[in-house]
């Protein structure tokens, strides 16, 4: 699994919001295209029951190459 260092230069404010650096060692894990339906290709209910399974097959899917939640660097999301 990868690990994240947080990249952060002596003397600056903490970070908020997007500006933060982070570095990576391991394997590179990139899905795309991951939206709200189980394996049976039926779409949850409603946007959140959507948002839930779509995070959920992004773990599922991360699962495979070893990973979990805590190896996600970055998330798009289109509405």
């Amino acid at each position: 699994p990868m690990t994240l260092t947080a990249l952060h230069p002596k003397g600056w404010p903490a970070p908020k919001g997007y500006s933060n650096g982070l570095m990576g060692d391991g394997r590179l894990v990139i899905l795309g295209g991951q939206i709200g339906w189980d394996a049976q290709g039926r779409f949850a209910e409603g946007f959140v029951g959507q948002v839930k399974q779509a995070l959920a097959n992004i773990l599922a899917v991360l699962a495979e190459a070893g990973g979990r939640a805590e190896h996600v660097a970055r998330l798009t999301w289109y509405v």
